[in-house]
């Protein structure tokens, strides 16, 4: 059963301080749990920078293309979500 998971880095340039970076990423990783049935953590590479977040996103299923597809609407709904903040790499992969 292969695993998928996606990563994105995120610029925050309007985060004055970590704890703007903070409410950005919660309420991110909540509406993408709560919309794909996902799971959802902040990597710890860019912890303490204000303006940068990195995000991993994880499912696991029987098929996968279908985990490729959900991936890429879970990074476009990121992009969504993220009004006036960018996404500034994103990489999604299967692990067998």
């Amino acid at each position: 059963m292969p695993v998928g998971v996606l990563q994105l880095e995120i610029l925050l340039p309007e985060a004055a301080s970590l704890k703007d970076r903070r409410q950005v990423v919660q309420s991110l990783k909540a509406q993408l749990r709560h919309r794909f049935n996902v799971s959802v953590a902040e990597m710890d590479e860019t912890h303490d920078l204000w303006q940068r977040a990195t995000i991993g996103i994880a499912a696991i299923g029987p098929d996968g293309n279908y985990l490729l597809g959900l991936l890429q609407q879970a990074g476009a709904a990121a992009e969504t979500i993220l009004a006036g903040q960018r996404v500034t790499w994103s990489a999604a992969e299967l692990i067998a």
